[in-house]
């Protein structure tokens, strides 16, 4: 330990970083919201998971042979959420208020369709948490239904939109 400490160059000093979670010598930073106000931050996202319309009949009539899909989906979606600092370097741990995730079918895809609302009264937001809520209900979703369906795609997983905050509210375009 002691020896890579000594191999390791004096960082160089540049100007203010433009991006947060990156110091002025370039090393990744957990940004300090200690002087920050909480506020109400909500945030919400999606995803889809699409599929062959068989897969997705099989899902909807509760028949995938690992049970009920969609429900382990929204429990994996909510625990992720609660779970996002530590699976995401230089994410806050945050007191969550809700989470909610809702799955809906889409014939016209044919698949799936998964939004999650984070919710917070705290001093950072929730856009990640919200992602990643995304993403973990959709993967669950794949891994229960991969048995009828290898070919599955997830796609799509975006912020649709946030509150609070010092940057405001953002929404996406449609």
């Amino acid at each position: 330990m002691a020896k890579a400490k000594a191999a390791r160059k004096p960082a160089k000093v540049t100007a203010k970083p433009k991006l947060s979670h990156i110091d002025r010598t370039g090393q990744a930073n957990m940004v300090d919201v200690s002087a920050k106000a909480p506020t109400e931050r909500v945030a919400v996202a999606e995803g889809r998971v699409i599929m062959r319309k068989e897969t997705l009949d099989t899902v909807i009539a509760g028949n995938a042979m690992k049970g009920d899909v969609l429900g382990a989906a929204r429990l994996a979606g909510i625990m992720a959420a609660k779970h996002t600092h530590g699976l995401i370097p230089l994410c806050h741990p945050l007191p969550i208020t809700k989470v909610t995730v809702d799955i809906f079918p889409e014939h016209s895809f044919p698949g799936f369709l998964v939004q999650a609302t984070v919710k917070v009264t705290g001093k950072t937001g929730v856009e990640m948490e919200a992602l990643t809520a995304v993403s973990i209900a959709c993967l669950t979703i794949y891994d229960m239904a991969k048995a009828i369906e290898k070919s599955m795609r997830i796609e799509g997983i975006r912020l649709l939109e946030k509150t609070g905050g010092k940057s405001g509210p953002y929404k996406a375009e449609a």
